[in-house]
């Protein structure tokens, strides 16, 4: 139950439905406000109106008595003279609160616009006589009881002055309940929708992402038997869904492809290696075996040659191996110039063929020293095993590159075979027949090692008819540096 909670598709489903419950709870609660304003908005409109008919009828003259008064219990009226007392009110009006008067019936029916001269001091000297204050009115919130029912009310008060010039202040309600109802009934349908709507969207959620995942689940039980199985020929199923997930699965395609081509091509090298180490170990064992019944017939310089074979043989397959692995030893900023002049100065002092060399730049790149000095002297070893007289080699900097040119007078390389030669345990037989003590690794660590220096070799044809090996490497702090 955990695991499945913990889904991609499970938090997906509880991710969506809270941000749609979070807003639907926001947009529900700004209708709801905005439902109550505008709805308390025309209750005070409907009170405003109420006050100033019963205002404009006082203004024009109407006696207290004569008033008409709205129905009591949609629109309760009272009217208060400038000391407070209530001069005229609705019928069946027997309670009010909100009003600020204490009193609910007139406290002197007889009471009439004009009846009292004394008023003069209490005049309000913003309006004259017959008029209607155009004043915004006072808005309170109260209660009133119309023939035994009681209710909320919304009042509007509004200042008229009769044609005697007496101050009266009407206050008329507005009844609350139809706002507070709508209210209550937009708020109590909106929670009432809102778990069936949430749970549609969880539903519909949970759907659209099992859906979108399955072809995700189909990769992973078919990477799952690749892997128990170990058959990298397979392949996962692509969508046709063009999409992200598609993508995924044509890349998990492309990587079991490598896997299967390096699986294919560490198979061919374990092969080859012991194809190779098979001829010197049975050439060591024969020639030990008969000095062991001869001893008169040992050849030690024989013994010697195959064991230096062996030696460095090994140490090719170890330094494939290393770079195979990604192994990064320590980089050094190394200076071309003078490890081509130790290589040329190497291979003069051990009596072999002395290159021809020409430096005309000191170039520094950043690598390894040890690495570097093996692609030069595998360059030389082979052109030297090929050559008839002549082998020269350049060194010069080109366009923020090292450029090291190693060519001889042999039979060259034929232009079909410039690609393969640069792979483990390959030989020409036929163009290098003279290719002896070779083991088919010298130019394929060149390549491997240059690669990994960020660089790159290529082979052509040399002025003098042989082959013709370019190397290029990025310098330190040019363009093409590491």
């Amino acid at each position: 139950m955990a695991g499945r909670l913990s889904s991609v598709r499970a938090r997906t489903t509880l991710g969506a439905t809270a941000v749609v419950a979070g807003a639907l709870i926001a947009a529900g609660l700004a209708v709801v406000l905005l439902l109550r304003a505008n709805l308390s908005g025309q209750t005070d409109l409907e009170a405003e109106v109420a006050a100033r008919n019963v205002a404009s009828q006082l203004a024009s003259g109407t006696r207290f008595a004569d008033l008409d008064l709205p129905d009591g219990k949609e629109h309760p009226v009272q009217v208060v003279d400038e000391d407070g007392r209530v001069v005229a009110a609705s019928e069946d009006l027997e309670a009010i609160s909100g009003t600020g008067s204490p009193d609910v019936r007139p406290a002197s029916p007889s009471a009439e616009p004009g009846d009292d001269d004394d008023d003069d001091d209490n005049k309000d000297d913003d309006l004259g006589p017959g008029e209607v204050s155009d004043d915004d009115p006072g808005f309170s919130t109260g209660s009133a009881t119309v023939d035994g029912s009681s209710a909320d009310y919304r009042f509007a008060a509004v200042e008229a002055t009769t044609p005697r010039d007496e101050t009266v202040t009407v206050h008329a309600g507005s009844d609350l309940a139809g706002t507070r109802d709508a209210v209550g009934t937009a708020t109590r349908a909106m929670l009432a929708g809102l778990p069936l709507l949430l749970a549609v969207v969880a539903g519909v959620t949970w759907l659209v992402t099992r859906r979108a995942l399955r072809p995700v689940e189909a990769v992973r039980a078919e990477l799952a038997e690749i892997t128990a199985a170990g058959d990298l020929f397979r392949r996962v199923p692509v969508p046709d869904s063009g999409d992200e997930i598609a993508d995924l699965a044509a890349t998990t395609n492309e990587t079991l492809a490598r896997l299967e081509e390096s699986a294919a091509r560490q198979r061919g090298f374990v092969a080859d290696a012991s194809h190779e180490l098979r001829s010197p170990i049975a050439s060591l064992r024969t020639q030990l075996e008969v000095a062991a019944a001869h001893p008169e017939l040992l050849d030690m310089d024989g013994l010697v040659e195959d064991v230096v074979r062996l030696q460095h043989l090994a140490a090719d397959l170890l330094l494939l191996a290393r770079i195979d692995a990604g192994e990064r030893p320590p980089l050094e900023t190394v200076a071309l110039g003078r490890l081509v002049r130790d290589e040329v100065a190497h291979r003069a002092a051990s009596g072999r063929m002395p290159p021809r060399s020409s430096v005309e730049a000191d170039p520094q790149v950043t690598g390894v020293p040890r690495q570097l000095s093996r692609v030069v002297g595998n360059l030389l070893d082979n052109a030297g095993r090929h050559a008839d007289e002549v082998v020269r080699l350049s060194l010069r900097e080109d366009a923020g590159q090292a450029v090291i040119q190693v060519a001889d007078d042999g039979p060259g390389v034929p232009p079909a075979d410039r690609g393969r030669i640069f792979e483990r345990f390959v030989r020409l037989d036929d163009a290098r027949s003279r290719d002896e003590g070779g083991s088919g690794l010298g130019l394929a660590i060149v390549r491997d090692v240059v690669v990994a220096h960020g660089g790159g070799i290529t082979v052509g044809e040399a002025p003098e008819g042989g082959a013709l090996f370019e190397v290029r490497l990025p310098v330190s702090g040019g363009a093409g540096g590491r």
